[in-house]
Protein backbone atom coordinates (compact mmCIF):
# COMPACT_ATOMS: atom_id res chain seq x y z
CA UNK A 1 0.00 0.00 0.00
CA UNK A 2 1.73 3.43 -0.98
CA UNK A 3 1.92 6.04 1.72
CA UNK A 4 -1.44 8.00 0.54
CA UNK A 5 -3.31 5.02 0.67
CA UNK A 6 -1.72 4.30 3.97
CA UNK A 7 -2.76 7.79 5.16
CA UNK A 8 -6.32 7.56 3.81
CA UNK A 9 -8.55 6.35 5.74
CA UNK A 10 -10.38 4.99 9.69
CA UNK A 11 -12.95 3.07 7.62
CA UNK A 12 -12.65 0.94 5.08
CA UNK A 13 -9.10 1.56 3.18
CA UNK A 14 -9.68 1.05 -0.61
CA UNK A 15 -6.66 -2.18 -0.43
CA UNK A 16 -8.57 -4.25 2.14
CA UNK A 17 -11.47 -4.23 4.55
CA UNK A 18 -10.78 -3.16 7.71
CA UNK A 19 -13.94 -2.47 9.56
CA UNK A 20 -14.42 0.14 12.70
CA UNK A 21 -17.15 -1.49 15.20
CA UNK A 22 -16.93 0.80 17.66
CA UNK A 23 -16.41 -2.49 19.93
CA UNK A 24 -19.48 -4.42 18.81
CA UNK A 25 -18.96 -8.12 17.38
CA UNK A 26 -19.69 -8.02 13.53
CA UNK A 27 -22.37 -10.20 13.77
CA UNK A 28 -24.10 -8.06 16.80
CA UNK A 29 -24.66 -8.99 20.44
CA UNK A 30 -27.56 -10.80 22.09
CA UNK A 31 -28.81 -7.79 23.24
CA UNK A 32 -28.42 -5.54 19.75
CA UNK A 33 -32.07 -4.18 18.56
CA UNK A 34 -33.43 -5.01 14.72
CA UNK A 35 -31.21 -2.32 13.37
CA UNK A 36 -28.32 -2.88 14.78
CA UNK A 37 -28.62 -6.86 13.79
CA UNK A 38 -29.41 -5.61 10.61
CA UNK A 39 -26.42 -2.66 10.19
CA UNK A 40 -23.79 -5.93 11.67
CA UNK A 41 -25.60 -7.99 9.02
CA UNK A 42 -24.43 -6.00 5.98
CA UNK A 43 -21.13 -5.04 7.38
CA UNK A 44 -20.45 -8.71 7.97
CA UNK A 45 -21.62 -9.37 4.49
CA UNK A 46 -19.29 -6.59 3.13
CA UNK A 47 -16.47 -7.68 5.12
CA UNK A 48 -16.99 -11.38 3.84
CA UNK A 49 -17.71 -10.28 -0.07
CA UNK A 50 -16.53 -7.48 -1.26
CA UNK A 51 -13.28 -8.06 -1.62
CA UNK A 52 -13.92 -9.30 -5.00
CA UNK A 53 -16.56 -6.48 -6.20
CA UNK A 54 -15.23 -3.77 -4.58
CA UNK A 55 -18.57 -2.17 -4.09
CA UNK A 56 -17.34 -0.52 -1.10
CA UNK A 57 -14.98 1.87 0.01
CA UNK A 58 -15.17 2.47 3.35
CA UNK A 59 -17.86 2.00 6.55
CA UNK A 60 -19.21 4.58 8.78
CA UNK A 61 -17.57 5.00 11.70
CA UNK A 62 -20.99 6.02 13.37
CA UNK A 63 -23.12 3.37 11.75
CA UNK A 64 -23.28 1.21 14.62
CA UNK A 65 -24.23 4.00 17.54
CA UNK A 66 -27.06 5.41 15.14
CA UNK A 67 -28.11 1.87 14.72
CA UNK A 68 -28.18 1.69 18.76
CA UNK A 69 -29.62 5.14 19.01
CA UNK A 70 -32.32 3.87 16.59
CA UNK A 71 -32.83 0.89 18.16
CA UNK A 72 -33.79 2.65 21.60
CA UNK A 73 -36.22 5.49 20.35
CA UNK A 74 -39.35 5.41 21.68
CA UNK A 75 -41.26 7.95 19.42
CA UNK A 76 -42.87 6.49 16.01
CA UNK A 77 -39.58 5.94 13.17
CA UNK A 78 -39.56 7.97 10.09
CA UNK A 79 -40.31 6.18 6.73
CA UNK A 80 -36.93 4.69 6.18
CA UNK A 81 -36.31 3.85 9.70
CA UNK A 82 -33.62 1.22 10.23
CA UNK A 83 -32.93 1.65 6.79
CA UNK A 84 -29.11 1.01 5.98
CA UNK A 85 -27.91 3.59 2.91
CA UNK A 86 -24.54 3.67 0.76
CA UNK A 87 -23.75 6.70 -0.31
CA UNK A 88 -21.43 7.22 -3.58
CA UNK A 89 -18.24 8.73 -2.46
CA UNK A 90 -18.81 11.64 -4.05
CA UNK A 91 -21.81 12.83 -1.55
CA UNK A 92 -20.69 14.65 1.15
CA UNK A 93 -21.54 12.99 4.85
CA UNK A 94 -20.25 14.25 8.18
CA UNK A 95 -17.93 12.02 9.40
CA UNK A 96 -16.11 10.44 6.30
CA UNK A 97 -13.83 12.26 3.33
CA UNK A 98 -15.29 12.55 0.39
CA UNK A 99 -12.83 11.76 -2.72
CA UNK A 100 -14.76 11.56 -5.91
CA UNK A 101 -12.48 8.23 -5.73
CA UNK A 102 -8.91 9.98 -6.33
CA UNK A 103 -6.35 10.08 -3.92
CA UNK A 104 -5.97 13.95 -4.08
CA UNK A 105 -9.50 13.55 -1.98
CA UNK A 106 -7.96 11.40 0.33
CA UNK A 107 -8.26 13.77 3.28
CA UNK A 108 -11.38 15.90 2.19
CA UNK A 109 -13.21 15.54 5.58
CA UNK A 110 -15.70 18.57 5.40
CA UNK A 111 -17.74 17.53 8.71
CA UNK A 112 -20.81 18.52 7.11
CA UNK A 113 -23.94 16.56 5.30
CA UNK A 114 -25.40 17.02 2.00
CA UNK A 115 -28.62 18.42 2.34
CA UNK A 116 -29.84 14.83 0.92
CA UNK A 117 -27.81 13.42 3.42
CA UNK A 118 -29.24 15.30 6.03
CA UNK A 119 -32.77 14.53 4.84
CA UNK A 120 -31.99 10.77 4.65
CA UNK A 121 -30.93 10.63 8.51
CA UNK A 122 -34.20 12.42 9.58
CA UNK A 123 -36.03 10.06 7.95
CA UNK A 124 -34.32 7.28 10.13
CA UNK A 125 -31.83 6.07 7.70
CA UNK A 126 -28.15 4.85 8.93
CA UNK A 127 -25.62 5.84 6.39
CA UNK A 128 -23.61 2.58 6.05
CA UNK A 129 -20.83 3.97 4.35
CA UNK A 130 -19.57 5.14 1.32
CA UNK A 131 -20.09 3.45 -2.29
CA UNK A 132 -16.77 3.01 -4.70
CA UNK A 133 -17.35 4.96 -8.04
CA UNK A 134 -15.74 5.65 -11.48
CA UNK A 135 -12.97 8.33 -10.48
CA UNK A 136 -14.51 11.99 -10.66
CA UNK A 137 -17.74 10.38 -11.64
CA UNK A 138 -16.20 9.00 -15.24
CA UNK A 139 -14.73 12.59 -16.20
CA UNK A 140 -11.27 12.08 -16.19
CA UNK A 141 -10.29 10.31 -19.13
CA UNK A 142 -12.12 9.28 -22.46
CA UNK A 143 -10.20 6.01 -22.16
CA UNK A 144 -11.75 4.90 -18.85
CA UNK A 145 -12.72 1.68 -18.03
CA UNK A 146 -16.25 2.21 -15.84
CA UNK A 147 -15.87 1.51 -12.13
CA UNK A 148 -12.28 1.90 -11.36
CA UNK A 149 -11.33 4.99 -8.88
CA UNK A 150 -7.32 5.45 -7.14
CA UNK A 151 -9.16 4.88 -4.24
CA UNK A 152 -11.67 1.74 -4.17
CA UNK A 153 -10.20 -0.24 -7.02
CA UNK A 154 -11.71 -1.64 -9.91
CA UNK A 155 -15.25 -2.26 -8.97
CA UNK A 156 -16.83 -5.34 -10.90
CA UNK A 157 -20.50 -6.48 -12.24
CA UNK A 158 -22.27 -8.10 -9.61
CA UNK A 159 -23.53 -11.03 -12.03
CA UNK A 160 -19.99 -11.22 -13.50
CA UNK A 161 -16.75 -10.12 -12.17
CA UNK A 162 -15.10 -10.34 -15.55
CA UNK A 163 -17.74 -7.67 -16.91
CA UNK A 164 -18.21 -3.55 -16.24
CA UNK A 165 -20.56 -2.18 -13.74
CA UNK A 166 -21.06 0.60 -16.00
CA UNK A 167 -20.57 3.69 -13.96
CA UNK A 168 -20.13 6.50 -12.57
CA UNK A 169 -22.53 5.14 -9.84
CA UNK A 170 -20.89 1.66 -10.17
CA UNK A 171 -20.42 0.91 -6.34
CA UNK A 172 -24.08 2.07 -5.57
CA UNK A 173 -25.69 -0.17 -8.19
CA UNK A 174 -23.55 -3.31 -7.30
CA UNK A 175 -24.01 -2.99 -3.76
CA UNK A 176 -27.49 -3.40 -4.57
CA UNK A 177 -27.34 -5.77 -6.45
CA UNK A 178 -25.20 -7.65 -4.26
CA UNK A 179 -27.90 -7.28 -1.34
CA UNK A 180 -25.80 -5.67 0.97
CA UNK A 181 -28.01 -2.81 0.84
CA UNK A 182 -31.63 -2.63 -0.39
CA UNK A 183 -30.89 1.25 -1.95
CA UNK A 184 -27.91 3.45 -2.49
CA UNK A 185 -27.87 6.85 -3.79
CA UNK A 186 -25.79 7.60 -7.13
CA UNK A 187 -25.55 10.45 -9.27
CA UNK A 188 -25.98 11.31 -12.71
CA UNK A 189 -24.53 14.19 -15.04
CA UNK A 190 -25.47 11.47 -18.66
CA UNK A 191 -26.65 7.78 -17.62
CA UNK A 192 -24.18 7.28 -14.42
CA UNK A 193 -27.71 6.10 -12.02
CA UNK A 194 -29.39 4.47 -14.97
CA UNK A 195 -26.28 2.48 -16.45
CA UNK A 196 -25.03 0.97 -13.44
CA UNK A 197 -28.21 0.21 -12.38
CA UNK A 198 -29.38 -1.71 -15.94
CA UNK A 199 -26.07 -3.25 -16.14
CA UNK A 200 -26.40 -4.82 -12.73
CA UNK A 201 -29.77 -5.84 -12.87
CA UNK A 202 -31.69 -2.79 -10.47
CA UNK A 203 -34.16 -0.10 -10.23
CA UNK A 204 -32.34 3.19 -11.05
CA UNK A 205 -34.02 6.62 -10.81
CA UNK A 206 -32.71 9.96 -12.24
CA UNK A 207 -35.25 12.63 -11.22
CA UNK A 208 -36.00 15.77 -13.10
CA UNK A 209 -32.79 17.94 -12.44
CA UNK A 210 -33.58 19.97 -9.76
CA UNK A 211 -35.73 18.40 -7.65
CA UNK A 212 -32.64 16.76 -5.32
CA UNK A 213 -30.35 19.60 -4.21
CA UNK A 214 -26.70 19.61 -5.59
CA UNK A 215 -25.23 21.09 -2.63
CA UNK A 216 -22.52 18.94 -1.23
CA UNK A 217 -22.06 16.69 -4.12
CA UNK A 218 -18.35 16.88 -6.00
CA UNK A 219 -19.86 18.60 -9.83
CA UNK A 220 -19.40 17.59 -12.87
CA UNK A 221 -21.41 20.10 -14.44
CA UNK A 222 -24.25 22.02 -12.60
CA UNK A 223 -26.88 22.21 -15.52
CA UNK A 224 -27.13 17.98 -15.94
CA UNK A 225 -26.07 17.08 -12.17
CA UNK A 226 -28.63 15.15 -9.85
CA UNK A 227 -28.48 12.93 -7.39
CA UNK A 228 -31.09 9.47 -7.40
CA UNK A 229 -31.43 6.36 -5.87
CA UNK A 230 -30.67 2.77 -6.76
CA UNK A 231 -32.80 0.26 -5.16
CA UNK A 232 -34.21 -3.45 -5.29
CA UNK A 233 -37.78 -1.98 -6.30
CA UNK A 234 -39.69 0.82 -7.85
CA UNK A 235 -41.38 1.53 -4.37
CA UNK A 236 -38.23 1.69 -2.53
CA UNK A 237 -36.30 3.85 -4.94
CA UNK A 238 -39.52 6.09 -5.53
CA UNK A 239 -39.79 6.57 -1.52
CA UNK A 240 -36.37 7.40 -1.24
CA UNK A 241 -36.68 10.07 -3.81
CA UNK A 242 -39.64 11.77 -1.77
CA UNK A 243 -37.46 11.87 0.81
CA UNK A 244 -34.28 13.51 -0.64
CA UNK A 245 -35.88 15.86 -2.72
CA UNK A 246 -35.74 19.62 -2.38
CA UNK A 247 -38.89 20.86 -0.86
CA UNK A 248 -38.89 24.43 -2.09
CA UNK A 249 -40.09 23.54 -5.62
CA UNK A 250 -43.57 24.59 -6.14
CA UNK A 251 -44.87 20.99 -6.97
CA UNK A 252 -42.55 18.93 -4.02
CA UNK A 253 -45.90 18.37 -2.04
CA UNK A 254 -47.66 16.59 -4.69
CA UNK A 255 -44.31 15.31 -6.37
CA UNK A 256 -43.24 13.88 -2.77
CA UNK A 257 -46.76 12.57 -1.92
CA UNK A 258 -47.48 11.25 -5.34
CA UNK A 259 -43.93 9.42 -5.09
CA UNK A 260 -44.49 7.83 -1.64
CA UNK A 261 -48.30 6.53 -2.51
CA UNK A 262 -47.45 5.70 -6.16
CA UNK A 263 -50.80 6.61 -6.78
CA UNK A 264 -50.96 8.75 -9.90
CA UNK A 265 -51.75 6.17 -12.09
CA UNK A 266 -54.30 3.29 -10.97
CA UNK A 267 -53.67 0.93 -13.71
CA UNK A 268 -52.03 1.15 -17.28
CA UNK A 269 -55.04 0.48 -19.20
CA UNK A 270 -55.66 3.58 -21.86
CA UNK A 271 -51.83 4.89 -21.63
CA UNK A 272 -50.00 6.24 -24.41
CA UNK A 273 -46.55 5.04 -24.63
CA UNK A 274 -44.15 5.81 -27.05
CA UNK A 275 -41.69 3.92 -28.00
CA UNK A 276 -38.08 4.86 -28.79
CA UNK A 277 -36.96 3.61 -31.26
CA UNK A 278 -32.66 5.26 -31.33
CA UNK A 279 -31.66 1.87 -29.07
CA UNK A 280 -33.53 -0.87 -30.95
CA UNK A 281 -31.98 -2.43 -34.75
CA UNK A 282 -28.45 -2.77 -32.37
CA UNK A 283 -29.16 -7.06 -31.48
CA UNK A 284 -31.82 -9.03 -32.12
CA UNK A 285 -32.15 -10.47 -28.77
CA UNK A 286 -32.19 -7.07 -27.00
CA UNK A 287 -35.00 -6.24 -29.08
CA UNK A 288 -36.20 -9.60 -28.05
CA UNK A 289 -36.28 -8.58 -24.74
CA UNK A 290 -38.00 -5.05 -25.02
CA UNK A 291 -40.56 -6.55 -27.77
CA UNK A 292 -41.41 -9.12 -24.39
CA UNK A 293 -41.91 -5.60 -22.28
CA UNK A 294 -44.42 -3.80 -25.01
CA UNK A 295 -45.99 -7.26 -25.26
CA UNK A 296 -46.89 -6.83 -21.43
CA UNK A 297 -47.91 -3.21 -21.68
CA UNK A 298 -50.45 -3.92 -25.18
CA UNK A 299 -52.03 -6.69 -22.65
CA UNK A 300 -52.32 -3.73 -20.30
CA UNK A 301 -54.27 -1.74 -22.57
CA UNK A 302 -51.50 0.50 -23.44
CA UNK A 303 -51.26 2.39 -26.95
CA UNK A 304 -48.09 1.59 -28.19
CA UNK A 305 -46.41 4.98 -30.49
CA UNK A 306 -43.26 3.14 -32.62
CA UNK A 307 -40.45 4.67 -34.19
CA UNK A 308 -39.93 8.30 -32.21
CA UNK A 309 -36.63 9.56 -32.02
CA UNK A 310 -35.10 12.83 -31.54
CA UNK A 311 -32.65 14.12 -34.38
CA UNK A 312 -30.53 16.81 -33.12
CA UNK A 313 -28.87 19.74 -35.37
CA UNK A 314 -25.40 18.85 -36.80
CA UNK A 315 -22.86 19.43 -34.14
CA UNK A 316 -24.87 18.53 -31.52
CA UNK A 317 -22.40 16.23 -30.27
CA UNK A 318 -19.56 18.57 -29.95
CA UNK A 319 -21.29 21.39 -28.80
CA UNK A 320 -22.75 18.93 -25.62
CA UNK A 321 -19.36 18.12 -24.65
CA UNK A 322 -18.04 21.55 -24.81
CA UNK A 323 -20.84 22.67 -22.49
CA UNK A 324 -19.67 19.76 -20.00
CA UNK A 325 -16.46 20.90 -20.10
CA UNK A 326 -16.60 24.29 -19.80
CA UNK A 327 -18.78 23.70 -16.60
CA UNK A 328 -16.52 21.21 -15.16
CA UNK A 329 -13.81 23.46 -14.80
CA UNK A 330 -16.26 26.16 -13.32
CA UNK A 331 -18.06 24.10 -11.22
CA UNK A 332 -15.05 22.00 -9.86
CA UNK A 333 -13.13 24.79 -9.31
CA UNK A 334 -16.16 26.39 -7.08
CA UNK A 335 -16.51 23.63 -5.59
CA UNK A 336 -12.98 23.67 -4.51
CA UNK A 337 -12.61 26.66 -3.35
CA UNK A 338 -15.85 26.17 -1.19
CA UNK A 339 -14.25 23.32 1.00
CA UNK A 340 -14.08 23.68 4.83
CA UNK A 341 -10.55 22.35 4.86
CA UNK A 342 -6.94 22.55 3.57
CA UNK A 343 -7.78 21.68 0.08
CA UNK A 344 -9.80 24.59 -0.73
CA UNK A 345 -6.42 25.54 -2.03
CA UNK A 346 -6.64 23.26 -4.80
CA UNK A 347 -8.02 23.55 -8.66
CA UNK A 348 -8.20 21.50 -11.74
CA UNK A 349 -4.85 23.11 -12.45
CA UNK A 350 -3.37 21.33 -9.39
CA UNK A 351 -5.29 18.06 -9.77
CA UNK A 352 -4.06 17.44 -12.91
CA UNK A 353 -0.30 17.79 -11.31
CA UNK A 354 -1.49 16.00 -8.54
CA UNK A 355 -2.13 13.32 -11.10
CA UNK A 356 1.04 13.64 -12.62
CA UNK A 357 3.21 13.22 -9.78
CA UNK A 358 1.19 10.57 -8.82
CA UNK A 359 0.98 8.52 -12.26
CA UNK A 360 1.79 5.32 -10.73
CA UNK A 361 -1.46 5.45 -8.40
CA UNK A 362 -3.43 7.87 -10.48
CA UNK A 363 -2.92 7.24 -14.40
CA UNK A 364 -1.82 3.30 -13.97
CA UNK A 365 -5.10 2.44 -15.67
CA UNK A 366 -6.26 5.23 -17.85
CA UNK A 367 -4.89 9.19 -18.73
CA UNK A 368 -6.52 12.29 -17.95
CA UNK A 369 -7.13 13.30 -21.03
CA UNK A 370 -10.14 14.96 -19.76
CA UNK A 371 -9.06 17.15 -17.34
CA UNK A 372 -6.75 18.39 -19.88
CA UNK A 373 -9.47 18.96 -22.77
CA UNK A 374 -11.12 20.99 -19.31
CA UNK A 375 -8.63 23.09 -18.50
CA UNK A 376 -7.58 23.81 -21.76
CA UNK A 377 -11.12 24.84 -23.23
CA UNK A 378 -10.82 27.54 -25.33
CA UNK A 379 -14.58 28.80 -25.19
CA UNK A 380 -15.97 31.59 -23.52
CA UNK A 381 -18.70 32.74 -21.24
CA UNK A 382 -20.70 33.81 -23.99
CA UNK A 383 -19.95 30.79 -26.42
CA UNK A 384 -20.35 28.67 -23.93
CA UNK A 385 -24.10 30.29 -23.18
CA UNK A 386 -25.13 29.65 -26.16
CA UNK A 387 -24.18 26.37 -26.63
CA UNK A 388 -25.89 25.49 -23.35
CA UNK A 389 -29.34 27.14 -25.13
CA UNK A 390 -28.70 25.43 -28.42
CA UNK A 391 -28.42 21.50 -26.98
CA UNK A 392 -30.86 22.24 -24.24
CA UNK A 393 -33.64 23.28 -26.83
CA UNK A 394 -32.62 20.26 -29.17
CA UNK A 395 -33.57 17.94 -26.38
CA UNK A 396 -36.39 19.87 -24.99
CA UNK A 397 -38.06 22.18 -26.57
CA UNK A 398 -37.43 20.45 -29.86
CA UNK A 399 -36.91 16.76 -28.55
CA UNK A 400 -39.02 15.17 -25.54
CA UNK A 401 -41.26 18.29 -25.06
CA UNK A 402 -42.20 18.28 -28.54
CA UNK A 403 -42.64 13.82 -28.72
CA UNK A 404 -44.69 14.22 -25.36
CA UNK A 405 -46.94 16.93 -26.79
CA UNK A 406 -47.53 15.55 -30.71
CA UNK A 407 -48.21 12.47 -29.72
CA UNK A 408 -50.20 12.72 -25.88
CA UNK A 409 -47.62 10.94 -24.53
CA UNK A 410 -47.68 9.30 -21.20
CA UNK A 411 -44.02 7.92 -21.16
CA UNK A 412 -41.36 7.15 -23.73
CA UNK A 413 -39.93 3.10 -23.74
CA UNK A 414 -36.77 1.72 -24.51
CA UNK A 415 -33.72 -0.35 -23.91
CA UNK A 416 -31.34 1.30 -21.73
CA UNK A 417 -28.07 -0.03 -22.23
CA UNK A 418 -26.19 -3.04 -22.37
CA UNK A 419 -25.59 -5.97 -21.87
CA UNK A 420 -22.82 -5.80 -20.02
CA UNK A 421 -18.83 -5.51 -21.44
CA UNK A 422 -15.80 -6.64 -20.42
CA UNK A 423 -13.58 -4.86 -18.43
CA UNK A 424 -10.69 -3.41 -20.43
CA UNK A 425 -7.98 -1.15 -19.49
CA UNK A 426 -6.26 -0.38 -22.86
CA UNK A 427 -9.40 0.85 -24.68
CA UNK A 428 -11.79 1.76 -21.97
CA UNK A 429 -16.03 1.29 -21.95
CA UNK A 430 -17.38 -0.45 -25.26
CA UNK A 431 -20.91 0.64 -24.73
CA UNK A 432 -22.79 -1.92 -26.41
CA UNK A 433 -25.36 0.17 -28.22
CA UNK A 434 -27.59 2.94 -28.05
CA UNK A 435 -29.45 4.19 -25.27
CA UNK A 436 -31.69 6.40 -23.26
CA UNK A 437 -29.48 8.17 -21.13
CA UNK A 438 -28.21 11.19 -23.14
CA UNK A 439 -31.91 12.85 -24.17
CA UNK A 440 -33.13 12.60 -20.71
CA UNK A 441 -29.88 13.63 -18.82
CA UNK A 442 -29.69 17.28 -21.16
CA UNK A 443 -33.34 17.97 -21.28
CA UNK A 444 -33.85 17.43 -17.60
CA UNK A 445 -36.64 15.14 -17.92
CA UNK A 446 -36.80 12.23 -15.57
CA UNK A 447 -35.64 8.58 -16.42
CA UNK A 448 -36.03 5.14 -14.64
CA UNK A 449 -34.88 1.87 -15.64
CA UNK A 450 -36.29 -1.62 -14.68
CA UNK A 451 -34.69 -4.85 -14.80
CA UNK A 452 -37.11 -6.38 -16.91
CA UNK A 453 -34.71 -7.91 -19.87
CA UNK A 454 -31.93 -11.10 -19.29
CA UNK A 455 -29.24 -11.68 -22.14
CA UNK A 456 -27.90 -15.37 -21.15
CA UNK A 457 -26.85 -14.47 -17.64
CA UNK A 458 -26.66 -10.67 -17.85
CA UNK A 459 -29.15 -8.53 -17.27
CA UNK A 460 -30.91 -5.70 -19.41
CA UNK A 461 -32.47 -2.95 -18.03
CA UNK A 462 -35.89 -0.78 -20.02
CA UNK A 463 -36.24 2.62 -19.57
CA UNK A 464 -38.99 4.82 -19.06
CA UNK A 465 -38.49 8.67 -19.49
CA UNK A 466 -41.12 10.74 -18.36
CA UNK A 467 -42.40 14.63 -18.49
CA UNK A 468 -40.27 17.17 -16.21
CA UNK A 469 -41.87 17.58 -12.74
CA UNK A 470 -43.87 14.37 -13.37
CA UNK A 471 -41.76 12.26 -11.66
CA UNK A 472 -44.62 11.04 -9.48
CA UNK A 473 -46.98 10.09 -12.07
CA UNK A 474 -43.19 8.31 -14.39
CA UNK A 475 -42.83 6.08 -10.71
CA UNK A 476 -46.72 5.23 -10.88
CA UNK A 477 -46.15 3.72 -14.27
CA UNK A 478 -42.67 2.41 -13.86
CA UNK A 479 -44.83 0.19 -10.54
CA UNK A 480 -47.45 -0.99 -13.02
CA UNK A 481 -44.92 -2.46 -15.28
CA UNK A 482 -43.25 -3.60 -12.49
CA UNK A 483 -46.06 -5.91 -11.16
CA UNK A 484 -47.56 -6.50 -14.72
CA UNK A 485 -44.41 -8.09 -15.76
CA UNK A 486 -43.50 -10.34 -12.54
CA UNK A 487 -47.24 -11.37 -13.09
CA UNK A 488 -46.22 -12.29 -16.66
Amino acid sequence: MNSIQTAFRRGLIASGLTLLMSGHSVMGAPDDGPVQTRIAAAIADIEKRDEQYRAVIAIDPEATAVARMLDLQRKAPGPMHGEPVLLKDNIESRSQPTTAGSLALAQNETERDAPLVAKLRRAGAVILGKANLSEWANFRSEFSSSGWSGVGGQTRNAHDPARTPCGSSSGSAVAVALGYVDVAIGTETSGSVVCPAAINGVVGFKPTHGLVSGEGIVPIASTQDTAGPIANSVALASRTLAIISDETHENSATIREGLMSLNAVSDLSGLRIGVFARTQNFDPRRDAELETVLKVLRDQGVTLIPELDIDPYEGYGQDSYDVLLYEFRRDLNAYLASLPNALSEMTLASLIAFNEEHAKDELKRFDQSIFLKAQNLPDTEDEYKEKRLATQKAMRENGLDQLFAEHQLDALVGITVGPAWMIDWVNGDAFFGSGMAGQAAVAGNPHITLPLGKIAHLPLGISLVGERWEDHKLAAIAAQLEKAHAER
